[in-house]
C-alpha cells in the first residue's frame, strides 16, 4: 500500500501536469497510479496542500497549487509557530512527545502536520502543552528530530 508521502507527491504532479476540475476527476487519475484513496481523505489532502481552484476561462475551473513563494513563506509560518511554542521533545518506539509553552499546543501539532514530514503518520495535540507525534514504522525520535531541525532552523534540543 502507498503511503501519505507518496500520496501527496502524486496529488501535486497530477495537479501539474493536467487540468483537474474536480476530486472526482482526481480521484480517478490517483486510481490509475495506484492510490485507494477516500474522497474524505483527498479533502484532507488538498487542505494540508491548500490546493485552489482558478477560472480557465470557458473551460470553467480547475485546481491549482501554491507558487514556491508561497510554499516557502508557509513553511516560514510553520516554523515560527512551532519555535514560539515548543520547550522540548522526547521519544519511546513510535511515539514522540512535544511539550509546548501553555496554549500551544494546537499550533505546535498543526506545524508538524503542515510540514507533512515523512516520518509523521500524524499528530495528537493534548489540551494545552503536549502534543503526541505518531511516527510511521521504521521511523525513530532521532529520524524525525534531524528532519525538524532542516525545516526549522534555529530548533535546539
Amino acid at each position: 500500500m502507498k503511503g501519505r508521502v507518496e500520496r501527496l507527491k502524486a496529488v501535486r504532479g497530477i495537479i501539474r501536469t493536467r487540468r483537474v476540475d474536480s476530486q472526482e476527476t482526481l480521484l480517478g487519475y490517483l486510481e490509475k497510479e495506484g492510490f485507494a484513496v477516500t474522497q474524505a481523505t483527498l479533502s484532507r489532502d488538498l487542505k494540508l496542500l491548500r490546493v485552489g481552484k482558478i477560472s480557465g476561462g470557458g473551460e470553467g475551473y480547475a485546481y491549482t497549487l501554491p507558487g514556491d513563494e508561497e510554499r516557502r513563506e508557509t513553511e516560514r509560518t510553520c516554523a515560527g509557530d512551532f519555535l514560539r511554542g515548543y520547550v522540548s521533545l522526547d521519544w519511546a518506539g513510535s511515539l514522540a512527545v512535544i511539550r509546548t509553552h501553555s496554549g500551544h499546543s494546537d499550533a505546535v501539532a498543526l506545524a508538524v502536520d503542515t510540514l507533512a514530514l515523512e516520518e509523521v503518520m500524524g499528530t495528537v495535540s493534548g489540551r494545552d502543552n503536549t502534543v503526541f507525534v505518531a511516527l510511521r514504522e521504521g521511523a525513530s525520535g532521532e529520524d524525525f528530530l534531524a528532519r525538524l531541525k532542516e525545516c526549522i532552523p534555529g530548533l535546539e534540543e
